[in-house]
């Protein structure tokens, strides 16, 4: 952990290979080797759209791709939670509706801005055109706990199922594909973000998703899941990383640790099982670091801007 590891993922400059390949009749997956997912549901009479890629010129080939497919309107954006990366392209789709749950919402109002600003400096890559951003993205259309959409015949389940990488998770779900779009709740082959993450929650969230025994599953990252053993493993891998990572912290802090020795002892720990998942050098200071606030004095995540980011990232990385 040499003291010259570049900022975040400032490193990161490799374009990455696009997926986009049809899961079920209605649902598509727009993947790109551990770059964030978008989902695509085409229904009878319009195209809804499940995160959105980071800015508009990005969201430009996400629309190149649903126009191979179909020409029915995209009237439906959902953000599956508030995350700049997921939410800053939404003015490229032309939608009727930016759908979120109510707590995404509040998360934009309370946070968006430093959000906004945090997450560019993170990944210059991943917002290619960033001058493209009008600002930020608000949803036209909230709801708490669960909502149903109908494209013609299409039943489109919206819910919250509990709190995980963030308190405003969001998942999709068609139940006559029997396919989700899970967010950032589930990660395949990718590390999870967890900075604004509630660990304790999380497991439980998982367990939810998992009862409805989905057949296919669009993760936040990673490749989509094509079989029902492909999705449990998806999950599996998440709420391991997740469990394992809060464990190895609550052990230190219980110990009296400061946060430097714990990010050293716990980043060893998941090095050996998790270290060559998507972004992982990246993700660890911010998921130790929240992982010590939630352990120590903080149930709520504290809002990440620019200078804490790099504040966080000189303290455990030099």
């Amino acid at each position: 952990m040499a003291g010259e590891k570049k900022f975040a993922s400032q490193a990161d400059l490799a374009e990455k290979k696009v997926t986009f390949e049809r899961l079920s009749e209605h649902a598509y997956a727009y993947t790109a080797e551990g770059d964030p997912n978008t989902g695509i549901v085409i229904g009878d009479d319009a195209v809804l759209v499940a995160d959105t890629q980071a800015t508009p010129v990005m969201a430009q080939d996400v629309i190149r791709r649903i126009r191979e497919v179909t020409d029915k309107p995209i009237k439906y954006i959902l953000l599956t939670h508030y995350h700049a990366v997921r939410v800053l392209g939404a003015s490229a789709y032309g939608a009727q509706q930016i759908i979120a749950s109510q707590d995404t919402y509040d998360l934009i109002v309370e946070r968006g801005e430093q959000d906004m600003k945090s997450e560019i400096e993170r990944f210059p890559r991943l917002f290619n055109a960033v001058e493209s951003v009008p600002g930020l993205t608000w949803p036209t259309l909230t709801f708490k706990g669960e909502m149903t959409l109908w494209l013609g015949k299409l039943e489109v389940k919206i819910m919250q199922l509990g709190r995980g990488h963030t308190k405003g998770d969001t998942v999709l779900w068609l139940p006559q594909d029997k396919v989700m779009l899970s967010g950032d709740l589930v990660e395949y082959g990718a590390t999870p973000y967890c900075g604004d993450a509630y660990y304790q929650d999380w497991p439980a969230t998982l367990d939810a998703l998992a009862a409805f025994n989905p057949e296919k599953l669009v993760p936040g990252r990673g490749a989509a899941l094509k079989t029902s053993h492909q999705v449990a493993d998806g999950i599996a891998g998440t709420r391991a990383f997740v469990s394992e990572l809060f464990n190895q912290v609550k052990l230190g802090a219980a110990a009296g640790k400061d946060l430097n020795e714990i990010y050293k002892l716990t980043y060893a720990a998941l090095k050996p099982k998790f270290g060559d998942w998507v972004i992982f050098d990246h993700c660890m200071p911010f998921d130790v670091t929240r992982a010590f606030d939630e352990a120590t004095q903080y149930r709520d995540p504290r809002i990440w801007t620019a200078q804490r980011d790099k504040e966080m990232w000189e303290t455990l990385e030099s």
